[in-house]
């Protein structure tokens, strides 16, 4: 038998960086009936750290059942939610581009935090660990911010850009994990496997 872990995520980012560690995985994705992103609703006034947390023991959870539902061999569960955060106030994912245009703005000049929390379920026990990471944006003219949105790419990312691409032309320090910031964090998720 060949180990491997359950992946609960749709993001392409973090299928590469697990295949970056080596990590074999196979999907584990929600069912089209299943409201995966009621999960990631905010409750007012919740601190990002509490948040990102609990977004993602819930992930982690939905993923066990559905694993079960399914009658999988059972595996290793790991899954990961990445939020950012100025201050206090959570910049989730756009709504539509003037959303993005909205979030951008907010990032522009500013230092705000990315917090990506990873875990992983194996049988009855649970683990989870949580980066976080300083990113700092330049200033960026509107026109900017509307030549990067119309480019599609902040779509479905947390603070409406992916570090990884074009956005990273206005990063102007990054202090914490690149692969965190990317969406799962490689030191955590080794640690995490290990405990395993």
């Amino acid at each position: 038998m060949k180990d491997f872990v359950y992946l609960a995520s749709q993001s392409p980012r973090r299928q590469q960086l697990l295949e970056q560690m080596g990590v074999r995985y196979e999907l584990l994705l929600a069912a089209p009936d299943e409201d995966a992103e009621s999960l990631e609703r905010v409750i007012p006034g919740e601190a990002p750290l509490t948040y990102v947390k609990r977004v993602t023991q819930l992930k982690l959870e939905a993923a066990v059942k559905r694993m079960q539902a399914r009658h999988l061999k059972p595996a290793p569960v790991l899954c990961a939610d990445t939020t950012v955060a100025l201050r206090r106030v959570i910049l989730g994912k756009p709504e539509n581009a003037q959303d993005a245009v909205r979030i951008l703005k907010t990032l522009s000049g500013q230092t705000h935090r990315v917090l990506t929390a990873v875990a992983v379920a194996s049988g009855r026990q649970r683990h989870l660990s949580v980066s976080v990471s300083k990113v700092t944006f330049a200033p960026m003219k509107l026109s900017e911010i509307k030549a990067y949105v119309a480019t599609g790419e902040p779509f479905g990312k947390a603070g409406a850009y992916g570090i990884q691409g074009m956005a990273a032309a206005y990063i102007s320090d990054i202090q914490g994990s690149y692969t965190g910031i990317m969406g799962l964090p490689l030191f955590e998720t080794a640690e995490l496997l290990k405990t395993i």
